[in-house]
């Protein structure tokens, strides 16, 4: 006996639009995160691919009672981890020549915050006191979804947000970005 395989069960039906409200819901914070964790755009465009790809293959694993964002990142990590086992290292800050990276069109309404500076301040963070802030700030997670998603305790959670955010604003404090108004040679031909 033959089955049709026309039309799409009703079950599929419903991941497909709960998928496509993930992609859209989910992907400017995920693409920031990936861009955060890899220090390249076409790096985290791959590895956000990638997510998006496992997600949908692992769809029947998600449990409605978690966060779907918390869901989507616990990939993301796990495609970061396997983007630097296939390349080797971990997140590397951008040089000079990089000012600015482009979003994809209409998903980064904070463009601004995706600066060579930014990251480079980022790529002096551990890695635990990065992946957390990410997390938190960047991933727009709870404290106890990141506690949850990462495997420790909620106060350690609070802990590395706390010295992340002051690592940063010294960091950032103590390198002002120059522009090219402010050097010396500026108003010179």
């Amino acid at each position: 006996m033959a089955h049709d395989t026309s039309s799409p069960a009703p079950d599929d039906d419903d991941c497909a639009s709960r998928f496509d409200r993930w992609t859209c819901d989910h992907m400017a914070v995920l693409y920031r995160v990936a861009y955060r964790l890899l220090g390249d755009a076409h790096d985290a465009e791959d590895v956000l691919q990638e997510t998006f790809r496992s997600a949908w293959t692992s769809r029947h694993l998600y449990e409605p009672s978690r966060s779907e964002r918390a869901w989507l990142l616990g990939i993301l990590k796990r495609r970061a981890a396997d983007h630097w086992r296939r390349h080797g290292g971990g997140p590397t800050p951008l040089g000079d020549e990089s000012t600015r990276i482009v979003a994809p069109p209409g998903a980064e309404p904070l463009a601004d915050e995706l600066s060579a500076r930014m990251q480079r301040a980022l790529a002096t963070l551990s890695a635990e006191v990065r992946e957390t802030l990410l997390l938190v700030v960047v991933g727009e997670l709870t404290h106890q979804e990141a506690a949850d998603l990462q495997g420790i305790p909620l106060g350690t959670v609070l802990s590395r947000v706390s010295r992340g955010r002051a690592q940063l604003r010294e960091r950032l404090v103590a390198a002002p970005e120059v522009r090219p108004s402010d050097t010396p040679s500026a108003g010179r031909r």
